[in-house]
């Protein structure tokens, strides 16, 4: 009988133990709630300077959906687990963060916790931003704080239980979130270690372009490696990139400034998004970014330039279609060969398809994208543009032109189930259109856009 009392005695200290460590590992204080500072007690280069680092860090599309303001929330994150929508970031006093202090906010960008003590889903890339110093997280909070205060609650997150627990997430970030701080590496370049400290922190480029495991954080074993972002495939951006011709810094320069480069073609999707907000910052920041992203690609082994300069030789290079009388011939021959084939500069002359990523890619999904909803003009620029084929062209047309493309124009394996991805592609960029801000919707006046 003594003994049977122990064994519950012993069991009632382990469970409460269990408690006592469960409540500690998951529960976060609140932060006392502030009077909504005014505007004009920012130091006004503080605000400028926090609004190139919103621009570098994506924060304007993701946090606001299409036709409502800016930074208002409610955009819808599609995940493995469930949609989440981002959260108001205006200073609205009541459904933004206009209550928030300074240290709410640096606990929210580091941590990934809310002024409440509530943990944040790791949609918000703050095992990225941990990384933010406190003066770049200083003029984050400057700039955020001085928009346009908006009143709108976005919509409940959809998860299933137990999946709507944040309890849950402080298991996760005990695995994944790593609180190393940033450190420059003394045997690199000033540039290039600015341009480490953007990516791996505040540009969380990653976050789109390494695959995730089953729990949905980044495998930092395949960093780079390829991953997904709204319904469109983020390419590999290391040395298993499959771009026909190799990255280096002029050339992501090029492309993360204007958007595109004939090497490589053109930024669409949510990159469309990312080069759009880079075109407003410091010509400086983006040499940074180009100077680290060149060295994660790395250097090109002879084979790989040897096959590069065989591959720009035939693009550049006049030869005759070959007699091919298949469906998708006829409709390149009828709807792209006038634009891909006209030898024109851009606007009016289409990227050359030997050297579209697109066409080289393991995944059919980025080109079918593109022949559904086109290529827009890119603000400011002389850059390649392509009407939509989603209206005039079934799923069949579409998919027998792509499997044309990939044969005439890449050396890789044809794709399998192309008439399912451009079926799913089509309903993926109907609701990427209806929810995304898009580079419409970036502020237009000369002060918010950073132009000069």
């Amino acid at each position: 009988m003594a003994s049977s009392r122990i064994i519950v005695g012993v069991i009632a200290c382990i469970v409460a133990a269990g408690a006592i460590a469960a409540v500690a590992v998951t529960w976060r204080s609140p932060i006392a709630v502030i009077e909504p500072p005014a505007p004009q007690s920012f130091d006004p280069a503080l605000v400028r300077r926090g609004r190139d680092l919103a621009a570098i860090g994506n924060c304007g599309d993701c946090h606001t959906l299409r036709g409502a303001k800016d930074f208002a929330g409610g955009f819808p994150v599609p995940t493995p687990f469930g949609t989440i929508y981002s959260s108001n970031i205006t200073p609205d006093a009541e459904t933004g963060i206009g209550r928030w202090s300074e240290a709410a906010f640096r606990r929210a960008m580091r941590s990934g916790v809310d002024r409440d003590g509530r943990h944040l889903y790791p949609t918000f890339p703050y095992d990225h931003f941990i990384n933010v110093s406190d003066e770049d997280g200083r003029a984050l909070y400057a700039y955020l704080m001085t928009r346009q205060p908006v009143h709108a609650r976005p919509r409940a997150n959809e998860l299933p239980f137990p999946l709507d627990q944040r309890f849950l997430i402080a298991g996760w970030k005990l695995l994944f979130l790593h609180r190393a701080a940033y450190q420059p590496d003394a045997t690199q370049s000033a540039e290039w270690n600015r341009g480490f400290y953007l990516v791996e922190g505040l540009a969380h480029c990653g976050a789109c372009h390494t695959p995730r495991n089953a729990l949905g954080a980044e495998r930092k074993s395949a960093q780079y490696a390829g991953g997904e972002a709204e319904h469109w495939h983020a390419y590999a951006i290391n040395g298993q990139s499959p771009a026909p011709v190799p990255w280096n810094a002029d050339a992501l320069f090029a492309y993360l400034r204007n958007g595109w480069h004939p090497d490589h073609g053109v930024a669409r999707g949510p990159m469309a998004q990312v080069v759009s907000n880079l075109s407003s910052v410091p010509e400086s920041e983006i040499r940074a970014i180009a100077a680290y992203m060149a060295g994660v690609f790395g250097a090109p082994t002879p084979d790989r330039k040897r096959r590069a300069d065989e591959v720009l030789t035939q693009a550049r290079s006049a030869s005759p279609p070959p007699d091919d009388a298949t469906p998708g011939a006829s409709i390149y021959a009828a709807a792209c060969a006038g634009c891909h084939e006209a030898d024109r500069p851009p606007p009016y002359g289409g990227v050359n398809l030997r050297l579209s990523t697109a066409i080289s890619s393991p995944d059919a999904r980025n080109a079918a994208n593109t022949v559904l909803s086109g290529v827009g003009p890119v603000e400011g620029e002389r850059s390649p543009i392509m009407p939509g084929f989603a209206a005039s062209m079934d799923d069949r047309q579409i998919a027998a032109l792509l499997s044309y493309l990939r044969a005439r124009f890449s050396n890789a394996p044809a794709w399998s189930g192309v008439e399912k991805t451009v079926a799913d592609a089509r309903g993926g960029q109907a609701l990427f259109l209806q929810t995304s801000a898009g580079p419409t919707s970036a502020p237009t006046d000369p002060a918010q856009r950073g132009k000069p």
